[in-house]
């Protein structure tokens, strides 16, 4: 066989190899998806400098990115938000970031997820690094990762292989993924963490929705609760006094140069706000920061439109994710803290 002949029957070799693996994992029930990386978030901080004082960033951990939809608020404002919030983090560094390194004055909403908005200011603690990582590869990042991610898109729209997430759950089909979930035993007797599964369908915008396997199969929803638990019984104490005195340096500076923040908490359910509200109570936490700060609040308690279940008590399903936004945004034209809202 010549090397031509050998040529085209690795080519097609190949070909069939990888679409047998495409075709396996799509009969087990997975869907291409983008992944919500650092370089996803990059794109839409860099989108910052072509912003007007109309417009509003959305800032926040994983209940800002699942409950405010881009397309619903848009529709009811004539302007699509910025979405800039990261999973499982705290905000205060990316509105530090937008502060020290921009010159933006227009509508920041800042979700509080208690645990996490209260959670300390430690830069190497998770709920810090993990959103500063964004920012720090957003001002570092270099053409041919620009241009790497770019490539990837397409890729990532159209094939399940290409699925591997930079969250690393528990269901990636990558095969670094796939060699990590292989285990011998617990050495270290440590709490063996709890399978965390992908629960979102994320597009370019980042606009992020819940899946509808989670809001349609109750075991999947619990597995999903289970790691809450595992993080509410493994979080350290909360930093009330820090966070919220580094929270209201920046919010100084940014008000002075004639920009609005809006504090927003959404809704959480189930022995997850059971465990919130003993852990981090309103009065003590949520009372103290608005307080302080002076600046428009919306807590979901206090409005009975924004009251939802959440199907794995923390994130709303899509369905209510639409809901949520429109009259989230219906309070905040009424409240006229919206600058130029689309008349309707």
């Amino acid at each position: 066989m010549n090397l031509k002949q050998s040529l085209i029957v690795a080519v097609l070799v190949s070909l069939s190899g990888l679409a047998a693996w495409e075709c396996y994992w799509r009969s087990q029930g997975f869907y291409p998806n983008i992944d919500d990386n650092k370089d996803l978030w990059a794109v839409q901080r860099a989108k910052v400098a072509d912003l007007t004082d109309d417009d509003v960033i959305l800032i926040g951990s994983s209940r800002v990115l699942f409950d405010i939809q881009l397309d619903e608020w848009a529709e009811k404002t004539g302007r699509k938000p910025l979405q800039l919030a990261s999973p499982g983090s705290s905000p205060l560094p990316v509105f530090h970031d937008l502060v020290e390194n921009t010159d933006f004055k227009g509508t920041i909403l800042v979700g509080v997820t208690p645990g996490l908005f209260f959670s300390t200011t430690f830069h190497e603690a998770f709920p810090w690094k993990r959103p500063q990582t964004k920012v720090d590869y957003f001002h570092n990042r270099t053409y041919a990762q620009q241009l790497n991610h770019m490539v990837s898109l397409p890729l990532q729209r159209s094939l399940v292989m290409m699925s591997g997430s930079e969250e690393e759950w528990s269901d990636d089909i990558d095969l670094k993924a796939l060699v990590s979930r292989i285990t011998i035993g617990n050495r270290t007797g440590a709490p063996d963490f709890p399978p965390f599964y992908n629960f979102n369908d994320t597009r370019i915008d980042r606009n992020t929705t819940m899946t509808a396997r989670t809001v349609n199969d109750t075991a999947f929803a619990n597995s999903i609760k289970k790691v809450w638990g595992f993080f509410g019984k493994s979080a350290p104490p909360p930093d009330k006094k820090a966070t919220i005195a580094f929270f209201l340096q920046d919010l100084k500076k940014f008000k002075t140069r004639g920009g609005t923040v809006l504090l927003v908490r959404c809704p959480s359910s189930g022995m997850l706000k059971k465990g919130e509200d003993m852990v981090l109570p309103r009065v003590s936490f949520w009372d103290e920061l608005v307080k302080q700060a002076q600046v428009k609040s919306y807590y979901f308690e206090d409005y009975k439109q924004l009251q939802f279940e959440c199907p794995e008590w923390s994130h709303l399903s899509a369905s209510d994710a639409r809901k949520f936004t429109v009259e989230l945004v219906t309070i905040l034209k009424t409240d006229g803290v919206l600058s130029n809202p689309k008349n309707q």
